[in-house]
């Protein structure tokens, strides 16, 4: 064993073993379990859609004086709810926007929230008084922006199959989710995600520093829907200072969602955490339900999302007919997708959408099946990104060996 003060001390004297989460199950799939005294720290990830996902700000938008108090907000066409605080008469809007608030289809609260950790302008429009008051602003004049999560990074998720006859419209799919159990569409990390590690939430209490989209934040507790069988978080983070590439929008069939990642650094203190650190995708249980009448049908495990599967979309350009209209990127829910068989890498999330929406083969990626009474679903859509996720957790690795972030 060793203490928590050990721990720190380790790491003030720039002496902790800091590993990542694939780091740690190379280890275990070798059969050489590491020991407590090997590793002090364990980074986990995990990306994808978290609805829970939302933003308070106070933002500028006149000199004093000009108008008493906002009545309705948007930013970049987002609907904003104004308050609590009225800010009477100081030309500032205290606000708070959801990660689903809806612009258009094709834009939401998620894709302004990137666009502001982007450094983009963004148009502020305030309505009082019967008059309109209009703003550009970014996020280095806005004082304070501080994202939040009701609930994220749940240890995890359910895989959908739709049993109906016809396709469906719904939050879980990009194009309208396939009837007669066609195809499946699944979400979470699996063995890297920082509450498979840790599912009695022993070291993730109130308090436990975070990475929120790649800012310095904590735990503030169990989030909304939280239970023993599948516990999730709510955390808090600055918006200046995260990560654009760990953030964004992701549309699907029912309108524009709101991509969010979550970073935990887990102690190494005696053998119980090395216990739990060792849970592998094989051991992470997926339960797989009907999507319109959540009737549970079958139980896998994530070894059939991750395991022998690809994390990344390959791309044979040459096969590219250059259609008058690309099918691909009309339907790639973050924009990612280029005529001609690019990738725009920094928005891609490898969700699998492109395969099946381009008629001449130029992008493929195989994502695993999951068993429905007595068959085999092929996965459709991920709306996690374990690639993505494996990179947020060597950034925390990172910024905790730099010293830039404290566990």
């Amino acid at each position: 064993m060793k203490t928590r003060e050990e721990l720190q001390a380790r790491l003030a004297r720039g002496e902790a073993e800091v590993w990542t989460a694939m780091e740690f199950k190379t280890r275990i799939r070798e059969g050489d379990v590491p020991g407590v005294d090997e590793v002090d720290v364990v980074t986990c990830a995990t990306f994808g859609v978290m609805s829970g996902t939302a933003a308070v700000m106070c933002v500028p938008v006149t000199k004093p004086g000009v108008f008493e108090r906002a009545e309705a907000v948007t930013m970049e066409g987002v609907p904003c709810y104004p308050g609590p605080c009225p800010n009477e008469r100081l030309g500032l809007v205290d606000l708070m926007v959801y990660g689903t608030a809806k612009a258009s289809p094709r834009y939401g609260g998620g894709h302004l929230l990137r666009d502001l950790a982007d450094g983009k302008e963004v148009e502020v429009i305030v309505e009082s008084g019967g008059k309109t008051y209009e703003h550009m602003t970014h996020i280095d004049e806005i004082p304070f922006a501080r994202v939040i999560t009701t609930r994220s990074a749940f240890k995890n998720y359910a895989a959908f199959v739709n049993r109906g006859r016809e396709a469906i419209d719904t939050i879980f799919s990009v194009t309208p989710l396939a009837g007669e159990t066609s195809q499946a569409t699944v979400s979470g990390c699996g063995e890297i995600n920082p509450l498979a590690n840790d599912p009695y939430l022993t070291h993730i209490r109130p308090g436990t520093p975070l990475m929120l989209n790649g800012s310095a934040g904590y735990v503030m507790g169990e989030g909304t829907r939280s239970s023993p069988e599948k516990p999730n978080i709510a955390a808090f983070a600055d918006l200046a200072g995260m990560v654009s590439e760990f953030m964004g929008g992701f549309v699907t069939s029912a309108g524009p969602e709101c991509l969010t990642s979550v970073a935990v650094p887990l102690p190494v203190l005696d053998d119980a955490d090395i216990a739990r650190l060792s849970i592998l995708d094989e051991g992470c249980l997926l339960p797989v339900s009907d999507i319109e009448t959540r009737t549970p049908l079958a139980e896998t495990t994530y070894a059939d999302i991750w395991q022998g599967t690809e994390t990344a979309v390959t791309v044979r350009p040459e096969q590219c007919l250059f259609c008058g209209t690309c099918t691909a990127a009309e339907a790639c829910p973050t924009r990612a997708i280029m005529m001609g068989g690019g990738i725009m890498h920094a928005r891609c999330v490898a969700c699998g959408t492109c395969v099946s929406a381009c008629p001449n083969g130029v992008y493929s990626m195989e994502m695993g099946t999951v068993p429905v009474e007595g068959g085999r679903v092929p996965v459709a859509l991920r709306q996690s990104d374990r690639n993505r996720a494996e990179r947020i957790c060597a950034y925390l690795k990172e910024e905790i060996l730099a010293g830039v972030f404290t566990p």
